[in-house]
């Protein structure tokens, strides 16, 4: 039996891989390279020393999808194929509607004309919009999304739910991932974002390198300690651990819909990550203050006690980690 990763290539699926393989987990991967890299694939070998099945191709095409399925014995799969950058997708929107909607649809329906009813969902907190209160429960009342990217994870949760309700045979497990980041202790796998990063940590380690002038920080007139945007950051090889206990729930429980928070409970501003950056790797990262970005939030992070109690989930890396990881793979980079 396989596990199928879509978006396998890419920043949180290539680490996810990586601790399947180590779990002895026979993997099949999906990947069309839109925000990944071909050589990525052998780096995954390269740190596990594992072989695993490979398809180019773009989830919403459903011929790539049933040739997986015919060829493979696929129990469950774990879908990563989604963009993610919160300020392109309001530029975007139709795109991320496509890219990140409609390939679940297509995906649901090749898993079901299979019968393969197990998935794991990567959802994000954005569901949660501008929340009332912090830190973040399941509970937290989802919807009123500030941005197309939170309100295209808020939809196929909504789709996902509508489906168990439809058929309770499904065992679905949707993670609420916060800021992931961080990358491989090896250095060979990483964030690597195309053009300009959208998100903080490989923007601050470009910054550090000297491939960029200075960091943007976007805003420093929210309410918080220092006026700077507060976010729970998760070191993705924790995240990536997550994803294995959710796949374990899955086998145990046979079927359900889950929904966890997976987030270490701890949040930080712009200007910590700066400082913590700097004085984990010792260098400088200049930075000036940017007019606030659309769709961003003041303060976001988790209250991760459910992920504790039912999946045996805690985050262990630190926020040096996060840092030192982030900096060791883009000096490798």
């Amino acid at each position: 039996m396989s596990i199928l990763i879509t978006g396998g290539a890419g920043y949180i699926g290539s680490h996810t891989s990586v601790e399947l393989l180590k779990q002895g987990e026979d993997l099949v991967l999906l990947d069309n390279f839109s925000n990944s890299k071909p050589e990525v694939l052998d780096k995954i070998k390269e740190i596990t020393g594992k072989e695993f099945r490979f398809y180019e191709g773009d989830m919403i095409d459903e011929t790539v999808l049933h040739k997986i399925f015919t060829e493979n014995h696929i129990e469950a799969v774990i879908d990563f194929a989604a963009y993610k950058a919160v300020g392109e997708s309001v530029q975007k929107p139709v795109e991320y509607y496509i890219n990140n909607v409609s390939t679940v649809l297509v995906l649901l329906n090749t898993m079901k004309k299979h019968g393969v009813k197990t998935l794991v969902f990567s959802s994000s907190a954005t569901v949660y919009g501008d929340p009332e209160k912090v830190p973040i429960t399941e509970e937290t009342k989802t919807g009123g999304t500030t941005n197309p990217y939170g309100t295209s994870k808020y939809m196929v949760e909504q789709i996902l739910k509508d489906l168990y309700h439809s058929d309770p045979e499904w065992n679905i497990a949707i993670l609420r991932y916060f800021n992931p980041v961080g990358a491989h202790e090896s250095g060979l796998i990483g964030e690597e974002p195309k053009g300009i990063p959208a998100n903080l940590m490989p923007y601050i380690a470009r910054v550090a390198a000297g491939s960029l002038k200075e960091l943007s920080i976007f805003g420093n007139d929210y309410d918080t300690k220092d006026g700077t945007g507060v976010r729970d950051y998760i070191h993705v090889v924790d995240l990536a651990i997550g994803h294995f206990k959710a796949l374990e729930k899955l086998r145990k429980d046979h079927q359900g819909l889950h929904i966890y928070n997976l987030g270490t409970g701890v949040g930080y501003s712009v200007l910590d990550m700066v400082k913590a950056f700097e004085n984990a790797n010792h260098v400088k990262v200049p930075y000036k203050i940017a007019p606030r970005r659309a769709g961003d939030i003041a303060v976001c992070y988790a209250d991760p006690t459910k992920a504790k109690e039912e999946l045996d989930f805690v985050a262990t890396r630190s926020l040096e980690d996060m840092c030192r990881d982030s900096w060791n793979y883009q000096k490798n980079s």
